[in-house]
Parts: C-alpha cells; sequence; structure tokens
C-alpha cells in the first residue's frame, strides 16, 4: 500500500504542476487512507510536504517577480501566529471523544477528517465555477489595499491550515485578488509564498509533540517534487484551466466519500 501512497504523491505533484492548486488537499486522503497514518500525524507530514510543495512551484515566480512581499507580510504574519497558536494548543487540547450524534460516535480524528471534506468541497467548488474577471492594478493604491481585512483572512486562514494541515491555497488566492487587489498570477506566486511560510511554521510547531518517520517524509516529498516537475512540463502542452473542473469533481467526490467512511461506514 505504500507504494501505491508514492505512485499517488506523484499523481499530487502532477495536479499542482497542471492545475496550480487543490492537489495538496489530497495529501491528507492519502497519507490517512493508503498510507496508515493518523489524522494528527498525518497533519504534521502533510504540512512539511506542502510546504516542500509550494517552496519548489513558488521559485518561478519569485525569478519572474511575481510575489508580493508587502502581502505575504500582512497576510503572512497574522496567519503564521494563527497556525502557531492552533497546532501547539488548541490541537492538542481537543479531547479523543467529542460527541456522540444519533449513536454515532465522532471522534478527534474523525472530526479532522470531516472539516478537511467540507474544505474540499470547498475547493471542488472554487475550481468547478467559472471564473469572474476582475480588474486590478499591478500595484495596489493605499485606498485599495484593505489592510485588516487581510489580517483578518490571514487569521482565519491560518486557524484552517493549523487544524487539517492543508495549504489553503484555494482560500488564499481569491482573498488577494479581491482584498490585495493582485492579478491574478501574482496572486498564485504569493500564495505559494505563504503557504511555504505557513507549512514551515505549522510543521516546526510539532517538534517535541510527534516523531516523524523521515526516510517516508523525505521519500513521499520526492515523489511529489517530481509530480510538480513533470506536472509544470505538461502544462506547456496541456491547458490547467480547462482541467480544472474535471480536477474539482474528483475532489468532490473524494470529499463526500471522507464524509461517508468516518460516519457511516
Amino acid at each position: 500500500m505504500e507504494y501505491l501512497g508514492f505512485f499517488a504523491a506523484i499523481l499530487i505533484g502532477v495536479s499542482l504542476g497542471l492545475v496550480g492548486a487543490g492537489g495538496s488537499i489530497l495529501t491528507i486522503p492519502v497519507l490517512v487512507y493508503m498510507i496508515g497514518i493518523s489524522p494528527v500525524n498525518a497533519t504534521s507530514y502533510s504540512l512539511f510536504i506542502v510546504g516542500v510543495s509550494a517552496f519548489i512551484g513558488g521559485i518561478r515566480y519569485l525569478q519572474n517577480k511575481l510575489i508580493c512581499l508587502r502581502t505575504v507580510m500582512f497576510f503572512g504574519i497574522p496567519s503564521v501566529f494563527s497556525i502557531f497558536i492552533t497546532r501547539k494548543y488548541l490541537l492538542h487540547a481537543i479531547p479523543e471523544h467529542l460527541i456522540t450524534i444519533a449513536g454515532i460516535d465522532i471522534s478527534k480524528n474523525a472530526a479532522l477528517m470531516i472539516l478537511l471534506s467540507i474544505l474540499m468541497i470547498f475547493a471542488a467548488y472554487a475550481m468547478m465555477r467559472k471564473p469572474k474577471a476582475i480588474k486590478v492594478n499591478l500595484e495596489p493604491n493605499s485606498d485599495q489595499y484593505r489592510y485588516f481585512l487581510i489580517v483578518q483572512q490571514g487569521l482565519i486562514v491560518g486557524a484552517f491550515v493549523g487544524l487539517v494541515g492543508a495549504g489553503g491555497g484555494f482560500l488564499i488566492i481569491p482573498a488577494l485578488v479581491m482584498l490585495a487587489k493582485l492579478p491574478m498570477k501574482k496572486a498564485v506566486g504569493t500564495s505559494l509564498a505563504i503557504v511555504t511560510l505557513n507549512s514551515t511554521i505549522g510543521f516546526l510547531s510539532d517538534f517535541g509533540i510527534h516523531q516523524f518517520n523521515w526516510k517516508f517524509l523525505l521519500m513521499f516529498s520526492s515523489f511529489a517534487i517530481v509530480g510538480i516537475i513533470t506536472g509544470s512540463y505538461l502544462s506547456k502542452f496541456v491547458s490547467g484551466n480547462k482541467l480544472k473542473p474535471t480536477f474539482g469533481w474528483f475532489i468532490l467526490v473524494m470529499g463526500v466519500f471522507i464524509i461517508a467512511k468516518e460516519l457511516f461506514l
């Protein structure tokens, strides 16, 4: 089953290279259902894998000067703070058994997977809907740049990332376009920088709390990087925007499957 997990890592990387976002949200289901890692530990592993993937994917944007450092600061710092508090204190304060509803016991692990599946459904919707054209200036004016809302979004996204270990790019990119008035390419590059920062701090927050299988972690990340490089190459011949709706449907099906499995199977 571990070999299937490595193959899935390549596919996750290919989807990231082709589509640009959304693929990392599949990392935890692969780690939990194919490798057999507990959901709480899987969030730690996912943060490392997503962070490495975002860093590799963001190099090209950095070289092309498509990262807004001001936005990385005003969105990233609150997000990092929120992630640190969530991973260091909140996540481990959640009791192992949460609640029983209609005879169904909801554990901490099941709740995390259900929360992840809800985020997957939102990510699927974001990928399937037709993008609206938003006119923005390359360098936003001070009256357009909504500092308070950007900080607020950073705190909210950080809490979600801290709980489920996903990158959250599908949440970050729309916020950067609408609130920071960044053009799409610059929003994607800035998002990758923020995801790298968030994932790094989130993973470092778990040191001393979780034990890591570094051999597996580095191997899985390596396969994901191979997939990213392959996907980036294929993106020259295949339109990522055309693939997004199809990939969105796949994520939707996976999200519904996780809810069904955790509650009824």
